[in-house]
């Protein structure tokens, strides 16, 4: 289980840097630098986080499967899942303007919820 969550931080974290480092694509070009936004462009650097975020939403489902966890961890599974979306649904390759919203608004919301319920189903389930 814990290896699972590893790899679900690994992924949502490596995600919503991709979608942080979209605002820098221009200068990381300018100076040679190797980001993903600036090696693949913003179209397909998005592409490359929704994939990630995915497979976080898909992995956090194993441990409460394995667990046998109740409707609590359910519901923060749903949580964390639909902000992921929703924060890939502020970002247009166009239009940075949601950025930081969706970067640190969405993911600090998503990291409280999922936590606070994955931790009241491992004693209420």
């Amino acid at each position: 289980i814990p290896l699972i969550y590893s790899v679900v931080v690994l992924t949502w974290v490596s995600g919503f840097d991709i979608i942080y480092a979209l605002q820098d694509d221009e200068f990381d070009r300018n100076e040679n630098l190797r980001s993903i936004p600036a090696s693949t462009g913003r179209k397909r650097a998005i592409y490359y986080s929704i994939i990630l975020h995915a497979l976080s939403g898909l992995l956090v489902i194993i441990p409460g499967l394995l667990m046998n966890l109740g409707i609590l961890y359910w519901i923060g599974v749903l949580i964390f899942n639909g902000l992921l979306i929703y924060q890939h649904l502020l970002v247009k390759p166009d239009d940075l303007s949601r950025i930081n919203l969706a970067f640190f608004t969405t993911n600090g919301f998503a990291s409280i919820l999922f936590a606070a319920f994955a931790i009241l189903s491992f004693y209420f389930s």
